[in-house]
């Protein structure tokens, strides 16, 4: 899935493009177990029925009416791997920390409150736990999780750059990923096609 959100991007740099509705719904899995990311730009069609249904997944400066830009996309990303490294819905968390009364937050926001108290173990969901030696996996996708969902969009990394991250945590490397030549030769170039800029999908 970053892969394809990474395509999207790079796909026509001169037009900055957006999939503007990244969410666990819109990654879809075929046969292999290989995710695909669908719905590509349909939520320029309906933005209001899209605001409804992805407000965990929306970056804060979307919040004021600005327009979706690639750091909003990154941040949505971000908040479906919160969801798949805690098991917990993105929109609002209890929260009964140190004793005190229980509140609700946003995903992102608690992961950071746990962590910032250090208790990144209990941030997982208990199911990954069952799995052996994946600790150290599971750390660097949250620390990848939390760069992503940072508040302000300056610093949130580049979609080209979080798939080289996880290629990185997945033990091969850039170079070792059979798929990551044509996602560096999109991300490189201006363009595809210019007959194709507009109507490019994601793999």
């Amino acid at each position: 899935s970053a892969r394809g959100l990474a395509f999207i991007h790079g796909s026509c740099k001169n037009m900055k493009l957006t999939h503007g509705d990244i969410k666990s719904t819109n990654v879809l899995l075929d046969r292999s177990g290989n995710a695909r990311v669908s719905d590509f730009g349909l939520s320029m069609f309906a933005p209001s029925q899209t605001i409804a249904k992805s407000n965990g997944y929306r970056a804060p400066e979307l919040m004021d009416g600005r327009k979706h830009t690639q750091k909003s996309d990154v941040y949505s990303f971000g908040v479906l791997l919160l969801e798949i490294l805690t098991g917990k819905c993105p929109n609002m968390v209890e929260t009964c920390h140190s004793g005190g009364a229980g509140g609700a937050v946003d995903l992102p926001r608690w992961v950071q409150s746990v962590v910032r108290e250090e208790w990144t173990a209990e941030v997982f969901d208990l199911e990954l736990m069952r799995y052996k030696d994946i600790e150290e996996e599971m750390v660097g996708l949250l620390q990848i999780a939390m760069a992503c969902t940072a508040v302000a969009a300056d610093h949130r990394p580049k979609m080209s750059h979080v798939v080289k991250l996880i290629e990185d945590i997945r033990g091969g490397g850039s170079e070792a990923s059979p798929g990551n030549d044509g996602i560096n030769s999109a991300v490189d170039s201006p363009c595809l096609s210019e007959d194709t800029c507009g109507g490019t999908t994601s793999q």
